[in-house]
């Protein structure tokens, strides 16, 4: 066998090996659990009280925003409305995006954002409430940030699986977040545990 021969056997195998590796980096991983979101009971934007409970059995996207946030609130909720319209055939994700400034956004100012959004009720609700409930979720259950008047906020979106344990977290300002938490959100659907 020549040299020449031998370099043409081993490109087809070489080639044969890239292409398994990158499969093996494109199939999806494993989703550790990161956390326990606890009860709570807060206010949609309808102004009828909220409770976890509604989430029970359902995968959700979870962020914190304020409806007054000359920042990155609204690319986040156009964010969010992505979601929202790319699991349109999955009503079984739900979305809740959960105020750091719960003395300005009341449940009308909250209705007229979600309706500006296109927020399908039933699907996606925006919460206000006690300062300290959703203090304690930001800090204590989703480890973002807290709610204490400061309106300084995490950026990233929070998926929760049917039991209600974290899953992830995605940069809201990192490329291909979106497409990552869409690819997340169809392999717990696969995944019921």
């Amino acid at each position: 066998m020549t040299r020449q021969s031998v370099g043409t056997v081993g490109r087809p195998l070489a080639l044969a090996a890239l292409l398994c590796m990158l499969a093996a980096c494109s199939s999806p991983g494993h989703l550790d659990i990161l956390g326990q979101v606890p009860p709570f009971q807060l206010t949609d934007q309808s102004g009828r009280p909220f409770d976890s409970r509604t989430l029970a059995g359902h995968i959700w996207v979870a962020d914190f925003f304020f409806t007054t946030c000359p920042g990155p609130c609204p690319m986040m909720s156009s964010k969010m409305h992505q979601v929202e319209a790319k699991t349109a055939a999955t009503p079984d994700v739900k979305l809740i995006s959960f105020t750091v400034d719960p003395a300005h956004d009341t449940p009308p100012v909250l209705a007229a954002y979600s309706k500006h959004f296109l927020a399908e009720p039933g699907r996606w609700w925006f919460l206000t409430g006690d300062r300290a409930i959703l203090n304690d979720l930001g800090l204590n259950a989703f480890h973002l940030n807290g709610v204490d008047g400061s309106l300084n906020h995490s950026t990233r979106f929070v998926l929760v699986d049917r039991q209600m344990r974290i899953r992830g977290y995605y940069g809201t300002l990192e490329a291909g977040a979106v497409p990552r938490l869409l690819a997340d959100i169809r392999q717990l659907e696969r995944d019921p545990s």
